[in-house]
């Protein structure tokens, strides 16, 4: 394998890792790092989607005794089914609009002119939500996973469904969108991160197969590198998140993707960077 390309896809997956379960966007990461690296095209697209896998088994390792007991207790614990029923229905919302729309999606906004715009949005939506819950106007209701209800799982669901437009943030979306929706900080990040399992270890499934024409056998090491790369830099940035929502908001990432974005659209229409499609 070529060092160069070796290098670009270890960038790759650091930056997946690192993104990924933050309210910041992964895809809109990606595209961009891409972009100023030169990583891009048909099976780049391919490579930043599989490569997702790492992040989720760094969820898969860290929760390991929670998934284990769920896994166990499926068949004989109500509070177990209960769970695998909540994060089924949240999951079906992104899946189902993800196989009709991603196509239409991937040929019009997977490009950093959007995604800057995505960022913008998002970090809007962010700092209005972190305010009315400040404010007393949303009431957290739901302290726990293991509290909610099957309406609580659509709701954050079709949530989800909107971070099939890049640069929006998945874990933003379900996040903020559980904050929104009645649940507690650390309810939310927890139910985002196990939400991140089917939708990520789906979506992974899915592009390999729909693009196996693509790849071959000479293309396992660089995706080696971006997959290993990810689960640690992910693995790291959950204990963090962790940590961090303890005692912080979300406000600093929606600052983040708020300036992030405006730089991007001045870097693109005063020429300083050439931003790939």
């Amino acid at each position: 394998m070529d060092l160069t390309l070796a290098l670009k896809a270890l960038i790759m997956g650091i930056v997946e890792g690192l993104t990924e379960f933050l309210p910041i966007s992964s895809t809109g990461h990606l595209i961009l790092a891409g972009s100023l690296l030169d990583f891009t095209g048909d099976k780049i697209k391919v490579f930043e989607i599989a490569i997702q896998g790492g992040a989720m088994l760094s969820v898969i390792w860290e929760y390991r005794m929670k998934i284990a007991s769920v896994l166990s207790g499926m068949f004989s614990d109500r509070k177990s089914q209960k769970f695998i029923l909540n994060l089924l229905i949240a999951f079906i919302p992104a899946a189902s609009l993800g196989f009709f729309l991603s196509g239409a999606i991937k040929k019009s906004l997977f490009a950093p002119v959007p995604v800057a715009l995505a960022f913008i949005l998002g970090g809007i939506v962010i700092l209005w939500v972190e305010k009315r819950q400040k404010t007393g106007e949303i009431a957290t209701r739901v302290h726990s996973v293991d509290d909610m209800t099957a309406l609580d799982a659509l709701k954050i669901g079709l949530a989800q469904a909107f971070a099939l437009f890049p640069g929006t943030s998945r874990s933003g979306a379900t996040i903020i969108g559980g904050m929104w929706f009645g649940l507690s900080r650390k309810a939310a990040t927890e139910f985002s991160f196990f939400l991140a399992i089917p939708t990520l270890m789906g979506a992974t499934v899915y592009a390999l197969y729909k693009e196996r024409a693509l790849l071959s056998a000479a293309d396992l090491p660089l995706f080696g590198v971006g997959t290993v790369s990810a689960f640690v830099s992910a693995f790291i940035c959950v204990r963090w998140l962790l940590r961090y929502i303890s005692t912080h908001d979300f406000t600093v990432f929606a600052w983040y993707r708020i300036v992030f974005g405006f730089v991007v659209i001045l870097t693109a229409y005063t020429g300083m960077v050439s931003w790939a499609e």
